[in-house]
């Protein structure tokens, strides 16, 4: 093999490997859902009795809270129920956050706005967490 053809092979391959390890993560809606009516709703009706249903927001009000990073009026950030912390804390009482303990942060939050989304009173299936 001319080493000519060498370099090229070796940087063909180095290249197919970059862009498979940089491909973005797909959310799983599915996962997404477990921990949200797991984790999420048995929070809102333990503190406020009440549950938040996906199918009460559209896609884009769910955006926008998401975005917004604003829990309980701005109190607090929704990113840290999201955090390993969060879910060490819990897990002793809540299957949903032992089982995920160790998923990636930002994961979980893409697969809980991705459950969100698909739920959403205009999304593919709007859904409540009865």
């Amino acid at each position: 093999m001319s080493p000519k053809l060498s370099l090229t092979l070796l940087a063909t391959l180095l290249g197919a490997t970059a862009m498979g390890s940089a491909q973005a993560y797909e959310a799983d809606w599915k996962r997404g859902r477990v921990y949200y009516r797991q984790v999420c709703t048995s929070c809102h009706m333990a503190q406020a009795n009440k549950q938040f249903n996906p199918n009460e927001k559209k896609k884009a009000e769910w955006a926008a809270y998401l975005d917004a990073d604003k829990h309980a009026k701005g109190k607090d950030t929704i990113k840290q129920f999201y955090g390993k912390s969060y879910r060490a804390s819990i897990k002793a009482t809540n299957k949903a956050a032992a089982k995920f303990a160790d998923v990636p942060e930002q994961e979980l939050a893409d697969d809980v706005r991705s459950f969100l989304q698909h739920g959403a009173k205009d999304g593919d299936t709007p859904a409540s967490c009865s």
